[in-house]
């Protein structure tokens, strides 16, 4: 895995390399590619993709002719950012991390996740620590009842009540460094990374406004400084993501509870709130909702109880008597409690939230818990799902779901691969967007009789992904591209794509844009 420091040249030549230039032959809609094929076998061409229908598929593309001779220079090709090459592992995190996994990359070999601190139960009682080293650190380590995990100085402090670091180098061994939010801070949902500070966002009360802790020290067990009030979000709902964009602006997408009885859709909704600040601390514009799958509203409003509010915060979330007639999330008939206003809204609708964001090469990414409409309140039926879109400022499109269980999820870059985060027992890994199994060669026909007569060898193309330099969640693509500047000059051209399913998970190597560049 290599990391390169941001600069400019890089992003463009990540995202745009092979499609930019007016010298290329591109084959990117359904049209182009049924216009372009000479010859295919288990294709199907739709959605401006060539998707395979079996293990095996073939490309054969027509003769692309000039009048004069030209030279070719390069092959790109893209993929669907569907991002379907998931895998499931047991957890890669601390054995003793609780609740909803929060993680940050700090560069090559630096590791982080948050969570609450759940102890080593009967362990515990019976170990004795002992002195240790582990590679990678200097700080005097003490062993623990995991022989995966040390405690470090930080970590034998008073325990806060909140969330909790530990870092890792190999996303294997891990060392705890203490608390990082008091429990005040106990509802973090996220975290970002700028200029040797952390920002911690956490919810206060419960589901509601993000609120902002900066860290300059992840290992002293100590709380950073406490910003107070980050984005007064005028919907219920928070769990929220915040990401950097490349100009270094904060993107924050949380939920927004304002079409649905979040109570009884694990507290997700259908509708996300993205909002922008120009330092993470203050000052938010509201944008266009990032998601927005709401069905037909009927104008009707309701109202719905949260057990939380009233109880952590009533000066600003006053109560009311529950006048129901059995407990419902914990609260009983005649306790005060503060509620949430919503419109009904006609068919169910499917619910989503627990944000976390990630960018490669540009396409953002959005993953969270899926809470389908026909669920019920059954955590067993929810699942991860994760959105795209090329822009940030767009609205994301559903790609897929995975897994049964209440996930609360992070996405992590770490070690050359992706680890989807869960706060269940299962956490999944990919290599990234790119699906393997992609082989291309190029002909040339050098005399201009209508044939290809030199081809290239066969050569295996994919993308490959890198840390940014100073960002934490933006990681550079390089394209899956084929050099062909050693192929003579010619007066036509043509291409051949073999594809191989070699994955044991639902992907495809499902092709969406080839362009041949042309000196």
């Amino acid at each position: 895995m290599k990391s390169y420091p941001w600069v400019p040249a890089l992003f463009i030549s990540s995202a745009l390399v092979g499609w930019a230039s007016a010298a290329a032959w591109t084959v990117d809609s359904a049209e182009e590619w049924t216009a372009n094929a000479a010859d295919s076998s288990n294709l199907e061409f739709k959605d401006g993709r060539a998707m395979p229908t079996d293990s095996a598929a073939t490309y054969r593309s027509v003769l692309k002719r000039f009048s004069e001779k030209r030279a070719v220079t390069s092959l790109t090709v893209a993929q669907s950012p569907e991002w379907l090459n998931w895998n499931p592992v047991p957890n890669v995190g601390p054995a003793n991390l609780g609740d909803a996994p929060v993680a940050l990359q700090l560069g090559e070999g630096n590791y982080w996740m948050f969570g609450r601190y759940g102890g080593f139960g009967k362990k515990a009682a019976a170990f004795t620590p002992q002195d240790a080293t582990l590679e990678g650190f200097d700080t005097p380590l003490k062993t623990t009842p995991d022989p995966k995990q040390f405690n470090a100085p930080g970590g034998l402090q008073e325990n806060l009540g909140g969330y909790h670091a530990w870092q890792s180098r190999d996303m294997v061994h891990w060392v705890h460094h203490g608390s990082i939010t008091s429990t005040k801070g106990k509802w973090m949902t996220t975290a970002e990374y700028v200029d040797g500070k952390a920002y911690f966002y956490y919810d206060f009360p419960n589901d509601q406004d993000p609120h902002l802790i900066i860290d300059a020290d992840l290992t002293d067990g100590k709380l950073g400084e406490d910003m107070g009030l980050a984005f007064k979000d005028p919907s219920d709902g928070s769990d929220c993501a915040f990401i950097r964009d490349l100009d270094g602006n904060f993107h924050v997408v949380a939920e927004d509870w304002s079409p649905i009885d979040a109570s009884r859709h694990a507290w997700d909704s259908p509708l996300a709130t993205h909002a922008v600040s120009p330092d993470g601390i203050g000052n938010f514009k509201i944008l266009g909702p990032a998601i927005d799958e709401r069905t037909k509203p009927t104008g009707t409003f309701a109202e719905y109880l949260h057990p939380h509010w009233y109880k952590e915060d009533p000066a600003n979330y006053p109560g009311k008597v529950y006048d129901g007639e059995k407990t419902y999330h914990g609260i009983k008939p005649g306790q005060k409690v503060a509620f949430a206003r919503y419109e009904i809204h006609e068919l169910e609708q499917n619910a989503y939230g627990d944000w976390a964001a990630i960018s490669i090469g540009g396409q953002y990414y959005l993953f969270c818990d899926f809470d389908p409409s026909t669920a019920h309140g059954d955590k067993k039926a929810m699942s991860v799902a994760w959105f795209t879109s090329p822009d940030i400022n767009e609205q994301f499109s559903f790609c897929g779901n995975i897994g049964s269980g209440h996930p609360d999820p992070d996405i992590l870059f770490a070690e050359g691969q992706f680890y989807l985060l869960t706060q269940m027992k299962t956490d999944y890994v990919s290599s990234g967007p790119w699906v393997e199994g992609v082989d291309v060669r190029v002909g040339v026909d050098t005399s201009n009789d209508g044939q290809a007569d030199q081809w290239s060898d066969w050569q295996t193309v994919s993308e490959q992904y890198a840390t940014i330099e100073g960002f934490s969640k933006q990681i550079a693509k390089t394209p899956a591209q084929m050099d062909l500047s050693a192929l003579p000059e010619g007066y036509g051209f043509q291409f051949e794509v073999r594809l191989t399913d070699t994955t044991e998970n639902e992907s495809r190597p499902v092709l969406d844009k080839i362009s041949v560049a042309f000196d």
